[in-house]
């Protein structure tokens, strides 16, 4: 989602976040208002709802010790914790809707993206959200608190990620810019998300939505890749899916822009984009530039052949780096990026481990 982050909340609330809080064993019975059911858990009965002083701990506990298991949160839980979907928490906004930064009662600071459920589109999205970030478990993948299904209102809940993202620190970060090695650590945390969707899920799941306003920021600069909203499972023996093209202008694969094929390879050019826009600090569409230089895939793929065999690496490096960057370590992201951009699919590298590991050969 676009816009900044980490706005501060009204009063004195302060977060907590997994690593402040004793770890919690819980036992639970079968027979008590806990109850886990296909991977969700909900909370107490109509006829017996559990007390407050019970509620918290046990609903806290569940978050530290079971992530991977999505909440249900009820609609008005999730507007106290986000003052009421007040203006001051908003975080970001999109084409898919509002996130807010909000507290739960136990002290998690959280994401809360509240959808435009306008249609069946809208309904797929949250579905493909929560289905999905669900069944993945990555360093490298923004982690899922939980869900919120109310009348027409449809929330997904992540963990908070207090820095932003990299489209904030490349674009609209002006008082600071982002060092070389801390990009090449963005790429490369980005990198091995790709590779584990790609690769280690069965079935595989193709992103479709890969650019650098969905690659969060944790403090350390460790990359979470996030909004899985236009997501889509694809088994072994599917060559690619037909589907609507939907996306963002800028980081589509030209293949999947005209005929509406999607595979793997999509989600390739995409993370090509974002290595330019790394190696560059360009934006992939600029109308501001010079006619012919709007787009930063075309205006690159003019010099790769001169940067790369030439090694003049200052043609295509952000200016803002003024000169302090590795030679050997740009001239590698530049031909993985050359290679991830390519206008034929079948010629870009795979994401997947064992073919070509843009982590391990090229970085």
């Amino acid at each position: 989602m676009k816009g900044s982050r980490g706005v501060p909340l009204h009063g004195d609330e302060h977060c907590q976040s997994r690593d402040d809080s004793a770890k919690v064993v819980l036992r639970i019975d079968p027979t008590s208002s806990v109850v886990h059911n296909n991977g969700v858990f909900h909370y107490g009965t109509k006829n017996d709802p559990l007390p407050e002083d019970v509620f918290l701990p046990v609903r806290r506990a569940l978050i530290l010790e079971s992530p991977s298991s999505p909440l249900q949160f009820g609609f008005e839980e999730l507007a106290r914790a986000s003052n009421n979907f007040s203006n001051a928490n908003v975080l970001g906004e999109g084409g898919s809707g509002r996130v807010y930064k909000g507290i739960l009662p136990y002290g998690l600071c959280v994401a809360i993206k509240q959808l435009r459920v306008e249609g069946t589109q809208g309904e797929r999205e949250f579905r493909a959200e929560v289905e999905t970030v669900s069944r993945v478990h990555h360093r490298h993948l923004a982690s899922l608190v939980g869900y919120c299904i109310a009348g027409t209102q449809r929330l997904v809940v992540y963990e908070y990620v207090s820095n932003h993202t990299l489209e904030y620190h490349l674009h609209g970060r002006k008082e600071q810019t982002m060092d070389w090695p801390t990009r090449l650590k963005v790429a490369i945390g980005a990198a091995q998300a790709l590779a584990y969707l790609h690769e280690d899920c069965h079935p595989r799941i193709i992103h479709r939505d890969i650019k650098s306003s969905n690659i969060l920021l944790e403090d350390d600069f460790s990359a979470l890749v996030s909004d899985f909203g236009l997501a889509k499972l694809t088994s072994d023996s599917e060559t690619h899916i037909t589907t609507r093209v939907l996306g963002t202008f800028g980081y589509l694969a030209p293949e999947y822009a005209s005929t509406g094929k999607l595979t793997e390879k999509s989600d390739v050019y995409s993370f090509g984009v974002v290595l330019l826009e790394i190696i560059t600090g360009r934006k992939p569409i600029d109308s501001n530039k010079p006619f012919g230089q709007e787009s930063l895939v075309e205006w690159a793929r003019t010099l790769f052949h001169v940067v790369i065999n030439e090694e003049d690496l200052d043609l295509l490096a952000d200016p803002a780096l003024e000169g302090a960057y590795e030679p050997s370590e740009m001239l590698r992201m530049v031909t993985a990026a050359a290679a991830c951009v390519r206008h034929s699919c079948s010629k870009r590298p795979h994401m997947r481990k064992r073919n070509y590991i843009l982590v391990r050969h090229v970085f």
